[in-house]
């Protein structure tokens, strides 16, 4: 059997067992795993650049989002009775972006139409003659000729990130309580 099937029905197993949980602690932790499975699987598709971004914001930054988000509210979810317009919602949406796949070509067709643009011979051109110690062009485009795009992109994930962090570090007064041990007294 090969690697990527047992990755995708483990991906498939932790997305059932995600989707039953109760417990919210449990289910943050059991996303950030399925990030990092989806990062190996990213990884043996020989997308390493997707595969770095699904590690990093997928099982790095979401995660910790996630628990400090649970760090301000309870850990248990409340059970909502059960909805047949969002899964019916979900099943159509699925059906149409199934649907959609079903006229791509296959995985890794040079006939395709991302494959006929006039800068891919290029780039697999100056890969193999300068840059021949990077295997991969994904990997070539990303940090040497997307250099700068690549460094404003990540940027801009970190201000997110950091914004996230700086917002969740204020912590909110409990409307019961007093601002200080003696405001109630008077002087």
């Amino acid at each position: 059997m090969p690697i990527e099937l047992i990755l995708f029905l483990l991906l498939i197993a932790t997305a059932v067992v995600i989707a039953r949980l109760k417990d919210l602690f449990a289910a943050a932790m059991l996303t950030g795993i399925f990030s990092l499975v989806s990062a190996g699987l990213f990884t043996l598709m020989d997308a390493v650049d997707v595969a770095f971004t699904e590690a990093a914001v997928g099982a790095g930054i979401s995660t910790i989002l996630m628990l400090g988000t649970l760090s301000l509210t309870t850990r248990a979810e409340n059970q909502q009775p059960f909805r047949w317009l969002p899964l019916l919602v979900v099943l159509i949406t699925g059906a149409v972006l199934i649907t959609g796949t079903l006229d791509m070509p296959a995985y890794g067709d040079v006939l395709a139409p991302a494959h006929q643009h006039a800068l891919y011979g290029e780039f697999i051109t100056t890969t193999r003659n300068e840059l021949e110690h990077i295997p991969n062009v994904v990997t070539v485009i990303l940090a040497s000729f997307r250099g700068y795009d690549t460094l404003g992109e990540t940027t801009v994930i970190f201000a997110a990130a950091l914004g996230v962090f700086l917002l969740l570090g204020k912590r909110r007064q409990d409307p019961d309580q007093p601002e200080s041990p003696d405001a109630g007294a008077e002087s």
